[in-house]
């Protein structure tokens, strides 16, 4: 595979590009994100499903200047695939002609269920839930994926979409006639016969769009979209608002920004019928689609369009970009675990903070790229940022304090207001945050030592190899959690 790939996704409102970098086997990073509204799908469903000439140009103009993007940063490899607007225009060979003429870009019809598919392949890989139904709303058809145990078990397609309900429905202001067709097609889903999960994850712009406005109304501490999750049965009333509103001022009022103002009535009106069809439970946003999709399908090919267990793509991509030791962070890593293990009988913390401290561990030194002595606050910004595939945003803010406080001093209370709702209680901090001190303490020369840790009752012994100065100095000035002792032997 290419190192830098293209992948261009047209939709029936939206085209969307992404260029994403590899930096080493499975590992990859996003280096542009590129959006057109080009309403491709404008007034085709009333004209027989036939593309119309203007929309067709938009959209070959908005071509032309993403392949402009992908040229300029080098990409060796596009892929370009088109879902519901061509799929179902008897037309479709007229764009596809002059797109391939004119610009020299292959575009490929992908079917509905390919197009599920897709988006179950991302989200399975990018997203840390193993069961689910992926719901992806676009302008023309909504998409459904099963996932049961990070397989992918069913995939089908309907055509119920934003555009398409606002064009033979909404725009009729036949609400009754719109629902009823949304019922009717969702007998197919059922018909499929699989257990139907509790957890939706959404995928496609109109969802994007919901949980951005529950994320401003209940002002969430973290900016990052993909992985937000939310109880269905405690927004229903903003749903419910967005229904009621009869004005472009009323939406405004709710926070709906101009460019969703023309479809986001019909996309929370699909989306709502089918939460309460599935009796959904919980909604994990996906920020992740048919595009990246695409791309793992390609990158994963040998290995069944998943990623090897216990691989985790955004640490990897991390230690990749920031080009961290490898021998250091295998010594850490290990360390780390060890250290967790023999204070268990203390700190009884769950195996899953295990799996956050070794993570941290690794990626402990990344702030010092960006400046030394505000290398811990750096990390704490990389790692928010930074860790956004396959992590509960809870997990990757735990990860990020752990590396804020991971010098002398313990965090306090007041240091854990801004994220609260996010992270565990005041004693799992201080102590994830000594083991991860103490950690980086024994190995503050890169010496790697092989440290022997030995738990008696209270106190923690540490037979390190070669006496260190430097070594003793910095873990005699760690700040312990309470009811634990340190010695060094």
């Amino acid at each position: 595979m290419s190192k830098i790939t293209t992948i261009i996704d047209i939709g029936s409102n939206s085209m969307r590009m992404v260029v994403l970098e590899k930096s080493s086997r499975f590992a990859f990073s996003l280096i542009n994100e590129t959006k057109s509204k080009v309403k491709i799908s404008e007034g085709c469903y009333e004209n027989g499903g036939n593309l119309q000439e203007i929309p067709m140009q938009r959209a070959y103009e908005a071509l032309k200047s993403f392949l402009n993007i992908s040229n300029a940063l080098k990409s060796r490899k596009i892929f370009c695939v088109a879902t519901s607007a061509l799929r179902d225009a008897p037309n479709s060979k007229i764009f596809l002609n002059r797109v391939k003429n004119g610009l020299g870009l292959n575009i490929k019809i992908i079917n509905g269920e390919k197009e599920a598919y897709y988006g179950g392949v991302a989200t399975s890989n990018l997203l840390p839930d193993d069961n689910f139904v992926t719901v992806d709303i676009g302008g023309g058809s909504t998409e459904f994926c099963f996932v049961k145990d990070g397989k992918i078990t069913k995939s089908i397609s309907l055509d119920v979409g934003t555009v398409r309900l606002k064009e033979l429905y909404f725009n009729k202001n036949n609400l009754d006639g719109a629902k009823k067709y949304i019922l009717d097609s969702l007998k197919k889903v059922f018909e499929l016969k699989e257990e139907i999960p509790s957890k939706v994850v959404g995928i496609g712009g109109s969802i994007r769009f919901l949980s951005k406005l529950i994320m401003q109304k209940n002002s969430y501490p973290l900016d990052a979209i993909h992985g937000f999750t939310y109880s269905v049965k405690s927004e229903q009333k903003l749903f419910s608002d967005i229904l009621k509103t009869k004005t472009i001022d009323d939406l405004e009022k709710i926070g709906v920004k101009r460019d969703r103002i023309d479809t986001i009535k019909e996309g929370t009106f699909i989306f709502k019928t089918i939460l309460d069809e599935l009796k959904t439970k919980t909604v994990v946003t996906s920020g992740v689609g048919v595009r990246e999709g695409v791309y793992l399908t390609d990158l994963l090919r040998s290995s069944n369009h998943k990623f090897p267990q216990n691989f985790n793509v955004s640490v990897r991509s991390l230690l990749d970009r920031f080009q961290i030791c490898e021998k250091q962070s295998a010594y850490v890593g290990t360390n780390a675990s060890k250290i967790f293990e023999v204070l268990k009988p203390v700190h009884k913390l769950d195996n899953y903070y295990k799996t956050l401290l070794v993570i941290a561990s690794k990626l402990h030194s990344i702030g010092t790229t960006l400046n030394f002595y505000k290398s811990n606050d750096n990390a704490f910004e990389f790692i928010l940022n930074g860790l956004s595939y396959d992590f509960f945003h809870s997990s990757r803010v735990i990860v990020a304090y752990m590396l804020k406080f991971s010098k002398k001093s313990l965090p306090k209370q007041r240091d854990l207001e801004e994220y609260g709702e996010l992270l565990p209680s005041l004693d799992t901090m201080q102590w994830l945050s000594f083991m991860l001190a103490l950690n980086l303490a024994v190995n503050i020369d890169f010496s790697r030592p092989k440290v022997r840790y030995i738990l008696l009752g209270d106190t923690l012994h540490l037979e390190l190899p070669n006496k260190s100065f430097l070594v003793d100095s910095y873990i005699e000035k760690l700040e312990l959690p309470k009811d634990i002792f340190l010695e060094i032997l």
